[in-house]
């Protein structure tokens, strides 16, 4: 029998699974870790906890499922975008990564764009210069660190980390590079005039490869630390959301993805490089040779969720422990009882500040319309509601760039619940589709191993071969309606609320 093994090194923890060749799960372990915001707007992750948590969880699914090692035939690696990984010459790391949703870099995005130029980077990198996008954190870095980027020997991706402590290789692939805002999005290589304007070495970047490429084996080192099998191959693999992608079988047009994890992205297959000129969308690489992808990314999605739920859900927690079930499964028949519209109230789920459409990492979380008459379902069903609207404004962006929408398919976390897979049906006036595999980006990176392990011919061909449709659920008309009324009033909120937010984070900001 041959297997392959993804592994996502995601926010919250690190999934492993072990797939079949038809794309069966077979086992699969996770290993959670902690996020630190030592600021407001801050997020930062220790890379040693990927590590940790990657290793844990390969001995746990081999033990699990009692594969013999040498029968995983590939290995793909998947992982949370755009985080800052510094290593000295020693290959240890510097400091803790900066990650995805860290919004600190606000000047930096300024410094890039003067130094390159506004039109200049978006025609070389698809995107403007953005808070989220790694070369911003490199840039804080230079900026504000200056005595730890003098000591830089390696700047890595997260999952890209993993592959070097995995493989002994320094090496990255073309979806996950993409968001570093230091690849050429057309020649899929990195951008020597964006690098030599911005003063960064590329001796210091990873070599580039296709997401279904062999990029390095497992090390012995790391054959005794696993338990994996030595020499085992190790592919590209992808960032989150093209592996995502990849496992949910977007890899053709028309059929688009929307998947609710700690953000939120709606993510739209192209055979041609397609740029939003007002840059509220991202254009990357895709994790299939010679193609392109166009996501919309709301910052947080899942994560207002589970600040709800940490915050004001604690009958609900307790609960859920006593009956062995997963507290959004309760807190989903709570959220159930309300009508739509919540009677007027509406959430803005700008907890991390935003990306899509707004670009604004002074954005801020808000309850709208909020009155005595309200209870906490009605709040809880108002923040799945507010995030299912910022994957509207996703969607409704895609679409006037004239990319193709036939079906979309619910996946991540929230992509569980069949009540937020609703809201999305009746607020994108679309069905909503799922398919036999929930593990999403572990899932398209394994793959993709199994593609760069020979198993299969293309990257089609593996997804032909892995998904199946499972359900479909359609749009509630009467539903649609009551969105559309409410969704025209939370995108005013916005507008009407940017001044305040700035003044609010300058106020905070002289506290500190």
């Amino acid at each position: 029998m041959a297997y392959l093994l993804g592994i996502d090194i995601g926010t919250s923890g690190t999934k492993t699974v072990l797939f079949d060749t038809q794309g069966n799960a077979v086992a699969s372990a996770l290993g959670e870790y902690p996020l630190y915001q030592p600021q407001i707007g801050w997020a930062e992750q220790n890379p040693e906890d990927w590590w940790s948590a990657t290793v844990n969880t390969i001995k746990e699914v081999i033990y699990k499922s009692g594969v013999k090692a040498e029968e995983i035939k590939g290995i793909g690696l998947s992982g949370q975008m755009h985080g800052l990984v510094l290593l000295d010459k020693n290959n240890k790391v510097l400091r803790p990564s900066i990650i995805w949703c860290d919004q600190r870099t606000g000047k930096e995005c300024e410094q890039i764009t003067e130094l390159v130029g506004k039109e200049k980077l978006i025609e070389i990198t698809a995107n403007p210069a953005l808070t989220g996008f790694t070369a911003s954190k490199v840039m804080w870095v230079k900026n504000h660190e200056p005595e730890i980027y003098e000591k830089v020997a390696r700047i890595l991706l997260p999952k890209d980390y993993v592959r070097f402590m995995l493989t002994g290789e320094f090496a990255t692939e073309v979806s996950d590079a993409s968001g570093m805002q230091f690849l050429n999005i057309t020649e899929r290589n990195w951008s020597d005039e964006v690098l030599s304007k911005l003063g960064i070495d590329k001796a210091l970047l990873p070599k580039v490869y296709e997401s279904q490429e062999v990029s390095g084996k497992i090390s012995s080192i790391a054959s005794k630390l696993t338990g994996l099998f030595e020499g085992t191959p190790v592919v590209g693999g992808g960032g989150d959301q093209a592996a995502g992608a990849v496992g949910n079988g977007i890899v053709k047009a028309g059929i688009v993805s929307s998947t609710i994890g700690t953000s939120g992205v709606v993510f739209a297959y192209t055979d041609k490089v397609t740029i939003d000129p007002k840059g509220r969308v991202h254009t990357f690489c895709h994790a299939v040779p010679n193609t392109w992808h166009v996501m919309g990314v709301t910052q947080g999605a899942g994560l207002s969720l589970k600040w709800f739920r940490d915050n004001f859900c604690m009958a609900e927690k307790e609960t859920a422990e006593l009956m062995e079930i997963d507290p959004y499964y309760l807190m989903d028949r709570q959220a159930e009882k309300v009508k739509p519209g919540c009677d007027g109230l509406i959430y803005l789920p700008y907890l991390m500040g935003e990306r899509t459409p707004h670009l604004d990492p002074d954005a801020k979380g808000v309850f709208f319309g909020l009155s005595a008459r309200h209870t906490k379902r009605d709040m809880l069903r108002s923040v799945m509601e507010g995030v299912a609207y910022s994957l509207k404004d996703c969607m409704e962006i895609i679409k006037e760039m004239g990319i193709e929408v036939n079906e979309v398919r619910a996946s991540g976390g929230g992509g569980k619940s069949k009540l937020w897979r609703q809201m999305q049906a009746d607020m994108f006036n679309t069905n909503i589709v799922t398919i036999n595999s929930s593990e999403g980006p572990a899932l398209g990176a394994a793959l993709l191993a199994g593609v760069g392990a020979g198993i299969y011919s293309s990257v089609p061909e593996a997804c032909e071969t892995a998904i199946k449709r499972v359900s479909t659920q359609q749009p509630n008309s009467e539903n649609t309606t009551v969105y559309n009324k409410y969704y025209s009033v939370y995108k005013d909120i916005y507008i009407s609320l940017k001044t305040q937010f700035k003044k609010i984070n300058e106020i905070y900001n002289e506290k500190i």
